[in-house]
């Protein structure tokens, strides 16, 4: 059997033609819809047949991803089965390693900073090269989407209009005007280079004020919504920056890093059909699709499993 070479940019896959069938591993999220559970998510076994099993991690961005790529495969053929909302990196990695998940929706720059917390890419491909250096035995990593979930600097509407930034504004435009703002995110935020630390470093941007809030969630939301702070670290694929009409600053020289999403494969678990179904998902999928996507699972209250199904088949791949 040939394997699927680690490289996302030229592969030598294997030729079976069905997937090596994997134990169920997650249960079932609450008020999502993806099928297939078991009663053990970390019992690992491996069940007989030809099915693809797609896992995702313990948040609703990773479970629609999950259903996109998992629907993707179901309307070439595919036998599928969803082990959603399984946990952390720490066991979702070990589930692939063991062959118990065949597939799952990374970000790269994390999925690099688990298995090498000193590696500083410089590109995407860079990204990819350095995970594959560090990957386990029958682990691959697919194509980059150019979709990243990361984090940001963003601005309210109100200081958007202030000082004329506008989506093709990057953080450089704020070095001039940083001084009068008070930036929020969280704690480690104010020290870590990619905070405040880098944003002096690499931009020279210095702000007013730091205030301490979470990561990106609900009380950054709430401060930069009612303007107790101009600008915050918020994830790029959050909805409320549509909700809210915030800004969120180019980052071209990359202080922030790469989160493509980029699916990991236990790499005897699908074949080149597979792995071809799901590189044409990740070539359609960029970040104001999936921040759109998000959207409606999270704002709208759709069911993930609808949302997927609807956007594969608007751009021909369900």
């Amino acid at each position: 059997m040939t394997f699927i070479a680690k490289s996302s940019w030229s592969r030598t896959r294997h030729p079976s033609a069905a997937a090596v069938a994997l134990a169920a591993t997650a249960a079932l999220l609450a008020g999502c819809s993806s099928s297939g559970t078991s009663d053990d998510p970390l019992k690992g076994d491996r069940a007989d047949g030809d099915t693809v099993v797609v896992g995702s991690n313990n948040f609703a961005e990773s479970i629609l991803l999950a259903d996109i790529y998992g629907e993707a495969l179901k309307a070439e053929g595919v036998k599928v089965t969803y082990q959603p909302n399984i946990g952390s990196r720490e066991t979702t990695y070990g589930l692939l390693k063991n062959g118990s998940v065949t597939v799952l929706p990374e970000y790269n720059g994390a999925l690099l900073a688990y298995l090498d917390p000193e590696a500083t890419p410089r590109t995407v491909e860079e990204t990819t090269a350095a995970i594959e250096a560090k990957l386990d035995d029958g682990l691959t990593l697919l194509r980059p989407a150019p979709a990243q979930n990361k984090d940001s600097v963003t601005v309210n509407a109100a200081t958007a209009k202030k000082y004329g930034l506008t989506a093709d504004s990057g953080i450089a435009d704020l070095k001039d005007v940083a001084g009068e703002m008070v930036i929020g995110g969280s704690p480690e935020f104010q020290t870590r280079h990619q905070g405040l630390a880098g944003l002096k470093s690499v931009y020279g941007v210095e702000f007013k004020s730091f205030k301490a809030l979470d990561a990106g969630g609900p009380l950054t939301q709430s401060a930069l919504r009612k303007n107790t702070v101009q600008a915050a670290n918020v994830f790029t694929t959050d909805p409320a920056i549509a909700r809210e009409k915030f800004v969120v600053l180019k980052d071209p020289k990359n202080l922030f890093g790469f989160q493509n999403i980029q699916p990991l494969v236990h790499e005897d678990g699908l074949d080149d059909k597979g792995a071809d179904v799901l590189d044409a998902v990740s070539a359609e999928l960029d970040t104001a699709t999936l921040r759109d996507l998000d959207a409606q699972v999270q704002l709208e209250k759709k069911d993930p499993l609808d949302v997927a199904r609807a956007w594969l088949k608007s751009v021909g791949l369900g």
